[in-house]
Order: C-alpha cells, then structure tokens, then sequence
C-alpha cells in the first residue's frame, strides 16, 4: 500500500503531537495537527483526510463529541489515542464509531501498523465490487460484512444475529482485547454484570460454530482475566 494518506491528528499535547507526527511522517504519512476539538473540527471541515486520531480529552470540544460529529457524516477510520483506559470511555468511543482505542503509552511502531491496517480495509472496502468487502483469513475463514455472511471451508454458517455482531465487533479490531462486561453494553446494550454469562454463552456457540476452541484458539482467542479478541490472520494483509 503507498502510505502516502493523509492524517489529522487531534491531540492537545504539542509535545506528544510532535513525537507522534515527526515519527508518522518519517514512516510515510501526510499529517496535519490540530490541538483543540474544536480546530480539529476546522481542519477536517478545509480538507479531505484518510483517517483521524483523536484524544479524548481535549479543550473547547472533548473527543467524544468530536467523534460523533464527524461520524454523522463520514466513514474513514477514527482512532482514539488515549490515557484513559477504563472499560467505560472504550465501550463509549466504540458505540460513537471509533475504529479502535490506543492507550496510552504505546509503541510508535504499533500505532503506525494499525494505521496501515485500518487503512487498508477501508480502501477496501470502498471498492465497488462486493468482493472487496470480503474479508479472507487463514483456516478457511471469509466474512460478507457488506452481506452479513461467513463462511468457514466454503459453507455458510448459520449464525444468531448476535453471534454475527459478535464476530463482526471482533474481528472489525483485531488483537483489541474486549472484556465480557464491554462486550455485553456493546452487542446487548446491558450494564449489569451479573449477565455477562450471557457473552460466555455465545462467544461458546460462535466457536464451535467456526469450529474454533480455547485451548488452540485460531478465530477467537480467550484473554484470561481481561475477555476475548480475534486472532485471525488476514490473508490481504501478509
């Protein structure tokens, strides 16, 4: 992929920005700074961009409602880059439209790799042809997102509703840990924890549906005492 895209990074902090930035731009992106949620706002509105990484807690407009704004009406890749790690602001920026959520401190390397990675699905997923809406894995894995179709060894599966939101959320953010409780306000819109069972139940079904399981996990690896994630290695992306 030519990684000449072009980056509005929203982010309060101009000595962070300028760390992020200056490695950014050395890996090959195009990156344009803007450190209030309001500017930010601003930026985006004055030129196109390809992909957003915003902090939360920003002045003049917090990150949050920066999000939502720009998702009314766009559908390139957000990112939140944050210190704030709680299950609560992660769960809130998924539901918003975040793409994926970047705690802070992280690896520069690591931010960069799942730019390219986010990147590379979108303009995939522009393409006119459905089938660049599919996404191929390793271990005979396919999944329709624009079809809401999986297929595992070439047979359609026959999944729930929520088995299907289950394996969308994950594997739309990849190797992104999910605890039981998120999980459960994202795909059920429940808070109370005494259900998170419910998670355990489907995330059983949906395994032995992908004909996966916790010991020699492929699709969907248990994290233990933090939840699950996807671990499926995308064929486009070797």
């Amino acid at each position: 992929m030519a990684k000449q895209a072009r980056l509005l990074l929203v982010e309060d902090d101009g000595q962070i920005a300028k760390i992020i930035s200056d490695y950014l731009r050395k890996d090959g992106f195009s990156v344009a700074w803007a450190s209030t949620g309001k500017e930010g706002l601003e930026e985006f509105a004055a030129e196109a961009f390809d992909l957003v990484l915003v902090d939360l807690m920003l002045p003049e407009l917090d990150g949050f409602t920066l999000l939502r704004t720009i998702r009314k009406t766009h559908e390139i890749p957000m990112l939140i880059i944050s210190a704030r790690s709680e299950d609560e602001s992660k769960v809130k920026g998924f539901n918003l439209g975040a793409d994926d959520y970047i705690t802070k401190p992280f690896s520069l390397e690591e931010l960069s790799a799942r730019i390219t990675s986010h990147l590379r699905r979108y303009r995939r997923y522009q393409g006119v042809n459905d089938t660049s809406k599919v996404n191929v894995y390793h271990n005979g894995l396919s999944i329709d997102f624009s079809q809401k179709a999986v297929h595992l060894d070439g047979q359609l599966l026959n999944l729930t509703a929520k088995e299907y939101e289950l394996l969308h959320l994950l594997a739309k953010n990849p190797f992104e840990t999910f605890s039981k409780e998120a999980l459960l306000e994202m795909i059920w819109k429940q808070e109370d924890i005494s259900a998170s069972n419910t998670v355990t139940v489907h995330i059983k079904s949906l395994r032995s549906k992908l004909k996966d399981t916790s010991r020699s996990a492929v699709f969907i690896q248990t994290v233990w005492g933090s939840g699950y994630r996807f671990i499926g290695e995308d064929k486009d992306e070797n």
